[in-house]
């Protein structure tokens, strides 16, 4: 499970070496995609298996459909760990998540999220507003049985 926040550094070549706790979970592969949140996903090779499987029971006919998958696909690459641990993000990508030579790399279970440290403060703040969140996380039962 992918969990913390890490800051790294991208090189000139727009390598980020992967946070060590990370890596043995990308071993098989891996995918990144272009986040909801002007951010990037990376899933594990199970984990988005599962995603594009469900991205792909939506019907073609169908608007939104089309345009998740373009949004997941067009934007996706498969990628691999070289031997320092580090994965290339394509240009296009950093475009995307505004992401110049500073990164922070966040935990999110299944997946981690690469964001730019200034739209990273912006997720923060958003996250510390304690009467937003009691109103976002009410319909969740997230009582431990």
């Amino acid at each position: 499970m992918f969990m913390g926040q890490y800051v790294h550094s991208l090189d000139v070549k727009g390598r980020l070496t992967i946070p060590s706790r990370y890596r043995a979970l990308l071993e098989d592969g891996a995918y990144i995609t272009q986040g909801f949140d002007h951010n990037l996903m990376v899933w594990t090779k199970p984990a988005f298996e599962q995603i594009s499987h469900r991205v792909s029971q939506g019907s073609i006919t169908d608007p939104t459909s089309r345009l998740l998958r373009r949004f997941i696909y067009s934007s996706g690459d498969a990628m691999e760990m070289d031997r320092a641990g580090r994965i290339l993000i394509p240009e296009f990508l950093r475009q995307v998540a505004q992401l110049d030579s500073e990164v922070v790399v966040v935990g999110v279970g299944d997946y981690f999220e690469i964001w730019s440290p200034s739209l990273w403060a912006e997720q923060l703040a958003s996250m510390q507003d304690a009467e937003a969140n009691q109103q976002r996380f009410m319909a969740f039962d997230l009582s431990a049985d």
